[in-house]
């Protein structure tokens, strides 16, 4: 299996996008500084991931995500949990 995921920093709600096949793995090498992008940023946490069978279609999943097109569908799939962060 194959991940794409999107975390939040929990110092400024920085959102992070990638993608994986060991999510775990991935997920402790954000918090433990070992990721250059995200270093400044930790510690993380999960908001958000995805399975594929296929590393291509994690891979393009990943770059949708990134675009403006795929922010606003985060947004509308993530408008609860947004909502719910903002009121802590």
């Amino acid at each position: 299996m194959f991940y794409t995921y999107i975390l939040q920093s929990n110092k400024n709600d920085e959102w992070y996008i990638g993608y994986t096949a060991n999510l775990k793995k991935r997920f402790l090498e954000h918090n433990r500084g070992l990721n250059l992008s995200t270093k400044r940023y930790a510690p993380w946490e999960i908001i958000y991931y995805e399975a594929s069978l296929s590393e291509i279609d994690a891979k393009r999943r990943e770059n949708y995500l990134k675009t403006t097109q795929g922010g606003r569908m985060l947004k509308i799939r993530l408008k609860d949990y947004i909502n719910m962060s903002r009121k802590i």
